[in-house]
């Protein structure tokens, strides 16, 4: 294949497939119609056969070439199931259609600060465990890496303290930056607000810009309900502090968000059997739950990769 493509990539050979398709001819009928000199006709004709697009044989004086389709449709066999894979209904590049048409529509709108303030985002997702399953997920580091970043992204930098004044820090990277040579794809910081073990959540984070500067204000609200299959998670997701150059990041809250939700009802899916452990009141440990003198906060959890 790669041959074949190399041979293709040249105008002058291209011409000369071209020619071929028609039919069968001689190196001079080809020369002459594709304006060039045998000579150079013949070299290029003679790098064709060696990609095995094109065949050969002497007729007399005259040497006359033919074109194999075969390594063509092969060629459009595999072109196509490269088409077929970018465009497959759901996958990468439909989302990425979705946030361009998104960032352009945030972008014209973003004229002064404050532009997005008070633009409300709302989620929904039933959840297949019970509710104090469903909160670990929500506020152990190592259980929030699994789902905390859109989908092609992953968590590198976490910390989420969850009791109120506690402190968020949450950085990501591209998921295939394993090493973490290239720079840092989004960081941010916040505080939590209210902790309601197994029933209800809010933080505020902001989303650092390349400048260090806060590009707007997340409020973030998480409710949880139990039902008899699991849990009902309704999220609230309030603007505020909107900066212009906020644009990009909340024409992405949406699609991001959602794929974040979407990898936690498979992650909380994934995990049957809840670890054991002390609880409190509500099946965890709660904030107000005794613990031994000078013993690290149980919602104190950090993860850096």
């Amino acid at each position: 294949m790669d041959a074949l493509l190399s041979a293709l990539a040249d105008p002058a050979r291209w011409r000369l497939v071209g020619l071929l398709a028609e039919r069968p001819r001689p190196v001079g009928v080809l020369a002459r119609l594709a304006g060039a000199r045998q000579p150079q006709t013949t070299k290029h004709l003679q790098a064709l056969e060696r990609a095995g697009v094109v065949t050969s044989q002497r007729s007399g004086t005259r040497r006359i070439y033919a074109l194999d389709p075969a390594p063509l449709r092969e060629l459009a066999g595999a072109l196509n199931r490269l088409a077929d894979t970018a465009e497959q209904a759901g996958g990468s590049y439909e989302t990425y259609g979705r946030y361009e048409d998104s960032l352009r529509a945030e972008r014209a709108a973003a004229g002064e600060p404050g532009w997005a303030d008070g633009r409300t985002f709302t989620f929904h997702r039933a959840l297949p465990a019970p509710p104090e399953r469903v909160w670990r997920h929500l506020t152990e580091a190592d259980l929030l890496a699994r789902w905390w970043t859109p989908d092609d992204l992953r968590v590198s930098e976490l910390v989420f303290d969850a009791r109120p004044g506690g402190r968020i820090v949450h950085a990501y990277r591209e998921a295939e930056d394993t090493d973490g040579s290239d720079p840092v794809a989004g960081y941010a910081q916040g505080t939590v607000e209210e902790v309601r073990p197994g029933e209800r959540l809010v933080y505020r984070a902001s989303p650092m810009l390349a400048d260090g500067t806060p590009a707007l204000t997340a409020h973030v609200e998480l409710v949880l309900a139990p039902t008899p299959a699991g849990t009902d998670l309704d999220v609230r997701f309030r603007v505020a502090d909107s900066t212009v150059e906020s644009a990009d990041f909340i024409a992405g809250v949406e699609l991001g968000f959602g794929q974040s939700l979407d990898k936690l009802a498979a992650a909380v899916a994934a995990e049957p059997d809840p670890r054991p452990g002390p609880t409190g009141p509500t099946g965890l440990t709660g904030p107000n739950e005794p613990r031994p003198q000078n013993a690290p906060h149980p919602h104190d959890t950090r993860r850096t990769t």
